[in-house]
């Protein structure tokens, strides 16, 4: 029963945390501006052109290491390709 009612703990906080905090980023504009398709950019950080559409689209936030990826690749601090937003609430 504990794994159980871990496990569902565990899945109301991944509910409750993607309802409050929101990770956008400019993947979309940065490829854009390359003019490189999602399948291209997928290509380029061995990921599936769906994975780049989901994280274009926020509906996936990257790992952190595919996140360095994706910042290693258009040469920038991973702060400007991703913004770590929040709504509602503080941090403190």
């Amino acid at each position: 029963m504990l794994k159980s009612g871990l496990h569902d703990k565990k899945a109301a906080n991944s509910d409750n945390r993607s309802k409050a905090q929101r990770v956008k980023n400019r993947l979309k504009v940065l490829r854009a501006e390359r003019d490189w398709s999602q399948a291209e950019l997928g290509a380029r950080l061995d990921v599936s052109r769906q994975a780049i559409n989901a994280i274009e689209t926020g509906k996936y936030d990257p790992s952190l290491p595919l996140a360095f990826r994706i910042a290693r690749l258009f040469s920038m601090p991973i702060e400007e390709v991703f913004n770590d937003e929040f709504s509602g609430g503080s941090d403190g």
